[in-house]
């Protein structure tokens, strides 16, 4: 199992030596997000400050760029790092892709199987030198001249992760990613009953092997040294479970626990702007049944007992770091400087990095 951290999404500044920092103390992969500030711009200051260690991104959002400019950047960026880029994409929703971006919409799973099958071609070409013929329902690539080729790299192509949320991405990432990094907003239930199932059924359709797909460790966590800690971290996720769960996109989550009457009460209330009310409606219930919640001692058995298709878990809104540029680690939702649990002491990361890694995932007995 690859142990993964945070770093980046705030001004990029401090990024070279949070980086070697985060290299240095043992982390397989080290990950930004994309909300404040671009997400490759951050990996390509990372590539250029450690060796070793996986960059990734969760997630980079797909849409307002094309195919071809993902790619482009992708490419540059997995010579550079010398093979080390794990690209996660991200659709976003109707509305941030419109009225944030600027940008058009159309049915998300599809276009994005068509974007990344696009990608695929653009680096195909440049590897290979044979002229593209991709065409689709959302693009086409069909054009490529020694001009604007830059050539083949000694690597293999860049890894795509793809983030999702209902069954139908989750269906596009078992069809044509490499992984699956499970939307933050994702409980234990939905993970299994419906994402895992999905995925499998766009692997089938692809004539994939589940066991061919990286998965992430699926939804919200709460550990701590005991369980008074564990009570606070499982606290601390209301204010992100209502700030996700205000949008009607990521209602199909709270139908599966009972629970549509409380998204639509926080959509209401993310309209009037009262995001203290709507951390307020999430009682400590509700957050402990959709968290992963254990102390670290037991969560070795854990990640055996339940989490056996994952080969990833993130455990960066628990590792201690510098503030690098207003870097900010933790759930969205939170405020600046807000915790929603204590840190991991050094001792502590060093034994959990010595207990997890060795564990195998098995997608496919899930």
């Amino acid at each position: 199992m690859k142990i993964e951290t945070g770093f980046g999404g705030g001004w990029p500044g401090g990024i070279a030596e949070q980086v070697k920092a985060l290299e240095a103390r043992g982390f397989d992969s080290i990950v930004v997000p994309e909300t404040k500030h671009n997400s490759l711009f951050h990996m390509l200051l990372a590539a250029e400050h450690t060796e070793r260690v996986e960059i990734s991104s969760s997630v980079t959002i797909a849409f307002p760029r094309t195919p071809m400019i993902m790619a482009q950047a992708a490419w540059d960026l997995q010579q550079f790092s010398e093979g080390r880029i794990n690209l996660g994409l991200g659709s976003q929703v109707k509305g941030h892709n419109v009225r944030r971006f600027g940008g058009t919409w159309a049915p998300p799973a599809k276009r994005m199987e068509d974007y990344i099958n696009m990608m695929r071609a653009v680096w195909h070409s440049w590897q290979t030198g044979e002229r593209p013929e991709f065409i689709s329902d959302n693009y086409t690539y069909t054009l490529m001249t020694p001009m604007f080729d830059p050539g083949p790299i000694p690597y293999d192509p860049p890894k795509i992760s793809l983030a999702n949320v209902g069954p139908l991405m989750a269906q596009t990432a078992g069809a044509c990613a490499d992984g699956l990094r499970p939307h933050g907003f994702m409980t234990h239930k939905v993970m299994m009953e419906t994402v895992i199932p999905n995925v499998k059924k766009g692997a089938d359709r692809a004539g994939r092997s589940l066991d061919e797909i990286d998965f992430s460790v699926g939804g919200f966590m709460a550990f701590g040294e005991n369980e008074s800690e564990v009570e606070q971290s499982i606290d601390g996720l209301r204010r992100a479970i209502s700030f996700y769960g205000s949008t009607r996109s990521y209602h199909g989550v709270f139908r599966a626990h009972g629970m549509e009457s409380l998204g639509m009460q926080l959509h209401e209330l993310s309209l009037k702007g009262e995001w203290d009310k709507m951390a307020e409606a999430v009682n400590f219930e509700v957050a402990a049944e959709m968290a992963h919640a254990t102390t670290w001692d037991d969560l070795p058995k854990y990640v055996r007992n339940n989490l056996g298709y994952a080969s990833r878990i993130s455990l960066g809104q628990y590792v201690r770091q510098q503030d690098e540029g207003g870097s900010n680690f933790g759930y969205p939702g939170q405020k600046r400087g807000e915790s929603h649990a204590p840190s991991l002491s050094e001792e502590r990361l060093s034994w959990l990095m010595d207990e997890l890694k060795p564990l195998g995932a098995n997608p496919s007995a899930s």
